[in-house]
């Protein structure tokens, strides 16, 4: 059985732009058919990708040659038709007013082969249907002046078109797309043989670059080399596949290595359907952050070689945020990149976030015993403390960072809460002021004998218990103080207690059952995480969950509750953080950085900032408010399992799987942040190279890898883990 152990040799005491124009295509392409239909440019920079620009000239097909307006013309023909048969009359109308074609005009025009195709066929002409329909619909925009959403289907045969007024963004009305319709983008559209020559051109291109492009354009490299891939396994040249990976896969990053042993095992066709990971990196375009400048030299490469293969893929599955200003250096885009879909879009980190406190209901405090008035030793009056009002209110003012105080329907507070308040008031009355000068004492909690395989830890607010989920399926409760844990006494002995009197919490209780352990039994695996219910606000009345957070591409790996309840962050194996509203469950806010599973998160006690702990050893620092990364702290060997700032908000500890606990200064860490106009709108901001000087101390212990923190309201740090032989 496990036994909790106080260890004493384990225990460290420390006292006292508006867009500028598109460059003109290449002559081999129709003027008016040029430009697509993609995202409208915003104030800080364009949207590329996803048809946001021409591709460069293919050759030409034999035949006679039609007019660009021609072209135009059956184009245009083509949508409407085809929305004409999908009963699309709203958006058909919409269509034709804008292009001042009547009705009888659509059978006018004949159709061209590949027009015809958009609607229908056999063979490789219904394959491509989706496609062609994509151009169509890219190419009539242009021609009613950008005035129709982006086509976006779902299976083949079925799409939905939706209009905006004149200078408004365009729309994607998207469906999840099913396997079948994710794979079928993987037709065949260029000689296999040729694939190698297409990406080892476009590497030699970016490698000569000046060196204020090459750290942005390479991160091309990493989305470029998977698609390619899985265009040739899907379409079954698999020794082309083979030779192609083998070739390029040793110049990613590091941190895409766990990606591409994946990818590695998808040699088939068939191995492609179903596989997660697949589907994951598929369906959600890669999103590249680069400078406008940087991006333009992209562009004209690729039009000059005209190489549509590469080009094709940037503009399917790639998502450019391109922003005015310098190019980003390498550190800046290491320090933000990383994760399964790349970075997070700007826009995604724009909306308004409630981040400061609530104000807290006003009572009185109770004096206390010693604070009221009686005689001294010297038989002398004391001297009566005066009385605080409605002290149990953090501040009389409103924090104007706070959201409404009825936004999330809290229940009111019973007496029992009041009361706990109260302790916890008098406690934070005589708790240490901690700083670089005064650090927190350490009690390390080391689970011994754990062989049931320790997977969870959590200690009450008041520090009075300690749980432990196992892999074994059970929990296991331990009180840490002289009060033992009792259960309830039986129906019939209830009966005869007096529910109207003082003490009739103490009554039920069942001295006999006393005991410093409880084990708890229900579950039939693993026990990954344990929490005490700190105010009883836990809603055990539906046995359906309230909200539904969706949006990570992999297993969500710890979640944490914002100061004010509003919020909730989850950490995921995408590589992820995602802060989401309590209030409608959208996600407000994206953070990308880590180069692995998120396993640990932590809020300040103002609410502002957030840290968050990986696989990769770092801790991360983020401002809530403008959505941005304000700093990294490096110095752990291994995964970051639990991370807690004190309870003023002064110190940040840290605890890893090296077997150490770390303090930092956060006073230190968030002050002069620049946050200014231009830091916001690029979404980056310069992080100090060395993140020693933050550091306070750093205490090992024996064998105990950390997994868990806590600061007690007195600000003493207690730690937890299990003990490792190895």
């Amino acid at each position: 059985m496990a036994a909790l152990h106080e260890e004493p040799a384990e225990v460290a005491a420390v006292q006292p732009d508006p867009d500028a124009g598109t460059p003109p295509p290449p002559p081999a392409v129709p003027p008016a058919a040029a430009p697509a239909a993609g995202p409208a440019a915003t104030a800080e920079g364009e949207v590329a990708g996803g048809g946001g620009d021409a591709a460069p000239a293919k050759p030409a097909a034999p035949g006679p040659a039609a007019s660009p307006a021609a072209l135009d013309r059956q184009t245009l023909v083509a949508v409407l038709q085809f929305l004409r048969r999908s009963n699309l009359r709203e958006s058909e109308e919409i269509l034709r007013r804008e292009a001042r074609l009547l009705g009888d005009d659509l059978g006018a025009v004949a159709l061209s082969p590949a027009s015809a195709g958009l609607l229908g066929g056999s063979g490789s002409d219904a394959d491509s249907g989706e496609a062609l329909l994509g151009r169509a619909t890219s190419a009539a925009a242009v021609a009613i002046g950008g005035n129709v959403a982006t086509v976006a289907t779902s299976s083949p045969g079925v799409a939905a078109v939706a209009a905006v007024p004149p200078g408004k963004g365009a729309v994607v009305v998207e469906d999840q797309p099913d396997v079948s319709a994710v794979l079928s983008a993987y037709n065949q559209q260029g000689d296999p043989t040729l694939y190698e020559e297409y990406y080892s051109g476009l590497k030699h291109f970016i490698e000569c670059s000046l060196d204020c492009h090459r750290a942005e354009l390479s991160q091309l490299f990493y989305p470029l080399f998977v698609h390619m891939y899985l265009e040739l396994v899907y379409n079954q040249h698999e020794s082309e596949a083979k030779s192609f990976f083998e070739r390029f896969h040793g110049d990613q990053e590091c941190y895409y290595q766990d990606d591409l042993r994946v990818l590695s095992s998808l040699t088939k066709k068939e191995h492609m359907k179903g596989n997660e990971t697949m589907l994951d990196f598929r369906t959600s375009k890669f999103v590249l952050r680069i400078s406008r400048d940087s991006y333009q030299l992209l562009k004209r490469h690729l039009q000059e070689k005209q190489n549509n293969q590469i080009w094709n893929i940037v503009q399917e599955h790639l998502y450019i945020d391109i922003f005015d200003g310098m190019p980003r250096s390498k550190q800046q885009i290491d320090a933000m990149v990383g994760s399964l879909a790349g970075e997070a879009k700007r826009e995604a980190n724009k909306a308004k976030v409630f981040f400061g406190l609530l104000k807290e209901p006003e009572f009185d405090v109770p004096l206390d015993d010693e604070d009221e008035e009686g005689e001294n030793e010297e038989g002398k009056p004391k001297k009566k403390k005066p009385k605080k009002d409605n002290v149990g209110s953090k501040s009389k003012k409103q924090d104007p960072n706070a959201p409404p105080q009825n936004r999330i329907p809290l229940p009111e507070l019973k007496d029992s809460d009041k009361l706990d308040k109260v302790m916890n008031m008098k406690e934070a009355a005589r708790r240490v002021r901690l700083g670089p000068e005064c650090l927190p004492s350490i009690c390390f909690y080391t689970f011994l004998n754990a062989y049931q395989g320790l997977t969870a830890v959590d200690i009450t607010d008041d520090s009075s218990m300690i749980v432990g989920g196992f892999a074994d399926s059970t929990v296991r409760v331990w009180s840490v103080t002289p009060k033992k844990l009792r259960s309830v006494k039986t129906a019939a002995d209830l009966s005869l207690i007096d529910k109207e009197s003082d003490d009739v919490l103490e009554r039920i209780m069942d001295e006999k059952t006393a005991s410093e352990l409880k084990i708890l039994y229900g579950h039939s695996g693993p026990v990954y995480g344990t929490s005490f219910s700190p105010d009883s606000l836990w809603a055990t009345d539906h046995y359906q969950p309230l909200r539904i957070f969706a949006g990570h591409l992999a297993d969500v790996t710890c979640t944490r509750f914002h100061p004010n309840s509003n919020y909730i962050a989850t950490g995921s194996a995408d590589r992820t953080i995602r802060l989401w509203d309590v209030l409608n469950g959208n996600c407000v806010r994206i953070f990308t950085g880590h180069k692995g599973p998120i396993h640990s998160l932590a809020f300040s006690p103002n609410g502002r900032f957030l840290a968050t702990g990986a696989t990769d050893g770092r801790v991360l620092l983020w401002d809530i408010g403008h959505g941005l990364m304000v700093g990294e702290l490096k110095g752990h060997t291994d995964t970051i399992y639990a991370l807690r700032f004190s309870r003023d908000g002064e110190i940040l500890a840290s605890g890893s799987m090296d077997n150490t606990v770390r303090l930092w200064d956060a006073v230190k860490a968030f002050e002069d942040l620049e946050t200014d106009d231009f830091t916001t709108a690029t979404g980056h901001i310069n992080l100090p190279e060395n993140s020693q000087d933050l550091l306070l101390g750093t205490y090992m212990t024996k064998s105990t890898p950390v997994v868990h923190l806590h600061f007690t309201r007195r600000n003493l740090l207690l730690a937890a883990g299990a003990y490792s032989s190895q």
